[in-house]
């Protein structure tokens, strides 16, 4: 592989279409490309589309018409002479169209090789690479809208302050102590502990802010759980908003998994309709109920149905004891639309009075599968139990990507090394290490500063040999 290549692919993806796009990138792009077109426009203009015709080479007839747009470095995806062939989504005429591209000196592109190429040609950095597949597989709008916003540099935008204050800290130190004899005045103590303190606790809330980005990168699991009967299978096709669990009077009627998934306030919730739990009837509905629990187990939160138009039973009771301590639980009182035999409150003081500790701190929701009532505020207790405490309303306050935390949480570990070495007063050079380390790490986030970055603010700022 090298970047001296001409490479291409299919940009689209696989199999049958209204259109399918094929995409060059490199020196030979436009030559590759003009040369298996017939066109009245040539040479291409470029950022237009125009109307070509695809020939055969051999024959020379007409294969298709296509629409071809050429982008001339830097101003193009990977900073390359880039042009898109966009025909009709016949996999075979594509593939025939990378066949004769490849024949003309054109080398297939590997995986992800034009964002690669995008970042080593300085269009985007790892953030953003990065962005683009989280963007490409987004399953929510709120997914896609947060990739969108870090695959346009929020991650970059955020950090970018802090690196330029560590580079003039550390230009400052490096001035200090090596154009002592220029009278160039080393950074006082004070100001360089509060100029650290200010960067750590920005870096600080990135990272808290680690564990909501992961849930909205990676999305939750909800194991819904109850006795036969109950309502658990008509609730999940509710949430789902269509009829995906087979509903009868009949108690026990789900006995296997199902499983759907579904938004819930931007953040992909993986719902599983487990077997109703009771002492099994026979094999299959045994193993129903085993596989019930395990989901249970295996699930980031679990919803227990109750029936609230009947009293609160034993079978309710051992069954919330046995949930409560695997992790975030909520209750649905369904049926809300019958008479009731259980209140919200009074399960709630149920729960406070709870003879365990397990049994305390879990919220109920009253619910009709029937009717929809208690719906939207069950969605809102969801959302509240996925991520508690959290500000939703900025797209950019939040990181989502696991390597970003850790490096971020590095850099913060060398700043506070060189915190700790600037309270105990040691020598600017053993502070000018752990500044370096701390912008080492954000370097692997947004890219390298080089010598030539420091050298040119220590020049432009201080009157070195004057």
């Amino acid at each position: 592989m090298t970047s001296e290549d001409t490479i291409v692919a299919i940009a689209t993806a696989p199999g049958h279409g209204g259109i399918g796009v094929v995409r060059l990138s490199g020196d030979r792009a436009v030559e590759i490309a003009t040369g298996l077109i017939r066109c009245s426009k040539l040479p291409l203009e470029t950022q237009r589309a125009t109307l070509a015709e695809l020939s055969d080479p051999n024959s020379g007839r007409a294969l298709d018409q296509v629409v071809v747009t050429c982008f001339r470095a830097p101003h193009s995806y990977t900073a390359e002479d880039v042009v898109e062939i966009s025909c009709h989504g016949a996999p075979v005429v594509l593939k025939y169209l990378v066949e004769l591209c490849l024949e003309r000196g054109a080398r297939a592109a590997e995986p992800g090789e034009f964002t690669m190429r995008a970042f080593l040609n300085g269009r985007i950095d790892l953030t953003q690479a990065e962005a683009v597949r989280d963007l490409i597989e987004s399953r929510t709008l709120y997914q896609a809208r947060v990739a969108a916003q870090q695959m346009e540099g929020s991650v970059s935008a955020r950090l970018k302050p802090h690196k330029e204050v560590l580079m003039d800290l550390i230009a400052r130190l490096e001035a200090g102590i090596d154009f002592a004899e220029d009278d160039v005045a080393v950074m006082d103590w004070a100001e360089l502990l509060s100029r650290l303190d200010a960067i750590r606790a920005d870096l600080e809330k990135l990272v808290e802010g680690y564990e909501y980005g992961r849930i909205v990168r990676e999305g939750l699991s909800l194991a819904i759980v109850g006795r036969p009967n109950v309502g658990k299978s008509s609730l999940f096709n509710r949430l789902l908003n269509e009829d995906r669990a087979i509903v009868t009077a009949t108690p026990g009627t789900t006995r296997d998994l199902v499983a759907e998934s579904a938004s819930v306030g931007g953040i992909p919730l993986r719902f599983v309709d487990t077997a109703g739990i009771r002492e099994a009837q026979d094999e299959a509905e045994r193993i129903g109920v085993e596989k019930s629990f395990q989901a249970i187990a295996d699930s980031n939160l679990r919803l227990l149905v109750v029936d609230r138009s009947e009293p609160w039973t034993e079978e309710d009771g051992r069954l919330l004891e046995k949930v409560r301590p695997l992790g975030a639980l909520l209750v649905a009182l369904n049926k809300c639309d019958l008479p009731p035999h259980t209140s919200v409150a009074g399960v709630r003081d149920m729960f406070a009075r709870g003879s365990t500790e397990s049994a305390t701190g879990v919220d109920a929701v009253a619910t009709s599968a029937l009717t929809g009532e208690g719906l939207p505020q069950l969605r809102e207790k969801i959302l509240a139990l996925a991520a508690p405490a959290h500000d939703r309303g900025g797209d950019d306050a939040f990181i989502t990507n696991l390597r970003h935390q850790q490096l971020i949480k590095d850099s913060l570990a060398a700043l506070a090394r060189a915190r700790r070495s600037t309270e105990q007063r040691v020598p600017h050079e053993m502070v000018l290490l752990d500044l370096y380390e701390a912008l080492r790490a954000l370097d692997s986030l947004t890219g390298t500063t080089h010598v030539d970055d420091l050298l040119d603010i220590i020049f432009s700022t201080f009157c070195v040999g004057k």
